[in-house]
């Protein structure tokens, strides 16, 4: 059986090119292409057959690669995600590997290249990486654990009232509906989840939500 993949990517010529670049190699099947984060969860609801790897932009419009993967990753645990962008700065490295993605390739990488690290990752098990974004992940991944140990235990900062707050944005509350149910006003409910953001050393709900689910808070 082939291996089944999503490509994700704002730019239809960059989807398009790549799923028929892909399709010649008989190991790889692509499932679907989506044009942005929020297009790829809508379509992942609706499958009932998931892709086993994804090709993810990062900068893409509504939702970002990263926040899709974040989020995908805790819907999707046996979803592999495999960024393939034009950024190889360190803070997108990092942002990525803390969102969960399993490999770091870059768009002028060769058709051959993704194709190998494809199924490398879902055959092997491997972590594949461009070999400049390999140099710096060695680094970054040090930081990454050290990251990881700190905010075990954070939430045990958090107050009663953060706690729930955090209990219900998992739940998938929006400021209004939590405000509503904890009897405060929305304005509160934002500094409480400015608070939590601090505490647990993260800057989005995405980001949250994924660790609270890692973690296994709830």
């Amino acid at each position: 059986m082939p291996i089944s993949i999503a490509i994700v990517d704002d730019k239809v010529q960059n989807r398009v090119s790549l799923a028929e670049k892909i399709k010649y190699s008989k190991e790889i099947e692509v499932l679907f292409t989506a044009s942005n984060g929020e297009d790829f969860l809508a379509q992942m609801k609706q499958r009932k057959i998931f892709p086993q790897a994804v090709l993810m932009d990062i900068e893409m419009p509504v939702v970002n690669g990263i926040d899709a993967v974040s989020i995908g990753a805790s819907l999707y645990p046996d979803t592999k995600f495999i960024m393939l962008t034009v950024f190889d700065d360190e803070d997108k490295i990092f942002e990525a590997i803390r969102a969960g993605a399993s490999g770091y390739l870059l768009k002028d990488d060769k058709v051959d290249v993704i194709i190998q690290s494809i199924i490398e990752l879902i055959k092997e098990g491997g972590a594949p990486m461009s070999p400049g974004i390999a140099r710096k992940a060695l680094v970054l991944l040090s930081k990454a654990n050290v990251e990881v140990d700190k905010t075990k235990d954070d939430h045990m900062d958090l107050s009663d009232r953060e706690m729930e707050v955090l209990k219900l944005l998992v739940e998938g509350y929006d400021f209004r509906n939590t405000a509503e149910k904890l009897f405060i006003s929305p304005h509160t409910v934002r500094k409480h989840i400015g608070k939590i953001y601090e505490k647990l050393h993260v800057n989005s709900k995405a980001q949250v939500i994924n660790l609270a689910l890692k973690k296994k808070w709830f």
